[in-house]
Order: C-alpha cells, then structure tokens, then sequence
C-alpha cells in the first residue's frame, strides 16, 4: 500500500575518533562550519549509507551505486539504464533508492527527473568539535622509495554527535507514481540505524546510533519541522572537550512542548533510543517514555 502519511524523522548518531564525512577538496578534513565550530555531515553521506546497507544486507537493488564491468572499467548511466531495458518505471519499481531519494537521470531521448519524497538537511553536531591530526608510519614502502615504510596521516574528530533532520513528503510520492510504501520507509530507517553501526572502516569504524524518532501525522501537509533544532545537549564539559555519550544528556523540553502543542494532529510516534543515551525534561532526569507519555508510540524493534 502506498504511503499516505506526511512523518518526519530525527536521527542521532555518534563518532569517536573517526572521519565522518571527509571533504575531499580540503585534504578530506572532516567537515566544519567555521563560523560555530560544528561538524556537517551532507544528506549525500547519509543517503550512501542507506544505499550500501539495503544492498549489502538486504538484497535491494540500488540504481546510484558503484557497478563494474568484467574489466573493472565503471558501468555508466547507459549501462544502468539498459539494465532495466531504458524503462524509468523499471527503474522506480526495482530500485528503493530512486523511490525513495529520487534521481535526475538524461540519457539520450530518456528523462528521469525524481524529486525524492525523502529529504534530509544537512547533518549537523549539537555541539563544537575539534580536529585532530594523526600521523603514522606504514611497514609497506611505497614505490617512490621502496627501502623503507612510507607516513601516513589523517584527520579525526575524537567526539561528535550528530543529528540529522528529514522529512517523508506523501505528496512527492503520489504525484510522480513511485509507490513508496510504508515497507521501504522500515527499510530506509533500518538502514540509517543498522548502516551507521556496520560502516566499519579505517575512516569510519567508531560510529553509533544513538536516537530515531519518526513522527506521523494525520494531516496532509501538516508538519513540525525543525526538530534537530527543538533538542539541544546538557554537560559539564566544554562543547569541544566531550569524548563520550556518558558525558552529555539530552534535553527533551522544547521537542515535548511543540509535541504536545500539535497533539491532536499526530497519528503516532516511532522510536529507538540506544540505552546509553541519557534524557532530561524541564530540569529533571527522564526516558524517552516518560517524556512521550500520553502519545501513542511503536518501537521500531529492527
């Protein structure tokens, strides 16, 4: 059944020592806004993340992904095209991405212009960050003077907690025929959970999902918005010195009070929350139960 519900979605996640999202024109750095000292994590990030898990873990297939030919040269938007005999309505009842994130594809006589009925702002951390610069040696020489190891280095953040903000829009959906269903949002979600804990590289091993909120409403059109911006941390540290989720709460009252404000107009709430992650409301230590008492809540259980 296609999805007939606008929901917004909050997710949180965590780094430690790790790169979440390099800037690859400036010596792939982690990603900061200069003026307020926070990290940025772009929507694109997140997007591949979901993509790669829903391949990787469960058999989706996914149109913007890296694809080789038998000679290790790059399938092009051709090639992907020709995939699905150069049908976009092929393209959109196969792959979860396009329904999801849509795509603007031109390939000779063949349009697909998506937009997609998920969109997500640019992830931001909910405090300041520091950069650390990490040098190291290889025991591998390289080839311009192979007598001994070659340095390495790299660019970390020992801490950042990072909040994402999206929107699940039911009208994009219906008015460009992608049959985006309540199904494909579950596995979209999943990913963003599950995909952030299995990126376990070099670069990014270290990251944990922390919260997920989804909030469906019964009215069309209607939404909150900015619900990143209705959170905010409580510590003892300074913003740049935190190292640990143990080190900060997460204080609740602003999102509970325009909650409850537009009570009337929401179905319902989904929620994860990892058991390290500690709540407060008005002052006062709480869960994230307690502080959605009185709405008709669903944990998400993947």
């Amino acid at each position: 059944m296609c999805l007939t519900n606008r929901s917004e979605i909050l997710f949180l996640y965590d780094v430690t020592d790790s790169n979440p999202n390099g800037d690859p024109v400036d010596e792939n750095k982690p990603r900061i806004d200069e003026a307020t000292g926070v990290n940025i994590v772009t929507d694109v990030r997140l997007k591949r993340t979901i993509r790669d898990y829903l391949h990787a873990y469960r058999n989706q297939d996914i149109f913007v992904r890296e694809v080789r030919n038998d000679n290790g040269t790059l399938r092009t938007k051709e090639d992907r095209l020709a995939d699905f005999k150069n049908d976009p309505q092929q393209v959109i009842s196969n792959c979860i991405d396009i329904r999801l994130f849509g795509a603007t594809t031109a390939v000779k006589d063949i349009a697909m212009t998506l937009t997609g009925p998920v969109q997500f702002k640019y992830g931001r951390s909910l405090h300041k960050v520091n950069i650390s610069y990490v040098k190291g040696t290889t025991i591998m020489p390289s080839k311009a003077d192979n007598k001994q190891g070659t340095f390495t280095e790299r660019y970390i953040l020992p801490y950042s907690l990072i909040a994402f903000y999206g929107v699940v829009n039911e009208n994009a959906a219906s008015a460009q025929n992608l049959n985006l269903t309540e199904n494909d949002i579950t596995l979209m979600m999943e990913g963003m959970w599950r995909g952030t804990k299995n990126l376990i590289s070099g670069s990014k091993f270290g990251q944990m999902p922390r919260l997920l909120l989804r909030i469906i409403y019964k009215e069309g059109n209607f939404y909150l918005g900015e619900l990143d911006k209705r959170i905010s941390l409580q510590t003892e540290k300074l913003e740049e010195e935190i190292r640990d989720i143990a080190h900060i709460k997460l204080d609740l009252t602003q999102l509970i009070s325009s909650l409850n404000n537009h009570k009337d107009k929401i179905e319902k709430i989904q929620l994860k929350a990892d058991e390290r992650l500690m709540f407060t409301q008005n002052g006062q230590a709480s869960t994230l139960s307690e502080a959605l008492k009185g709405f008709q809540t669903e944990a998400i259980t993947f």
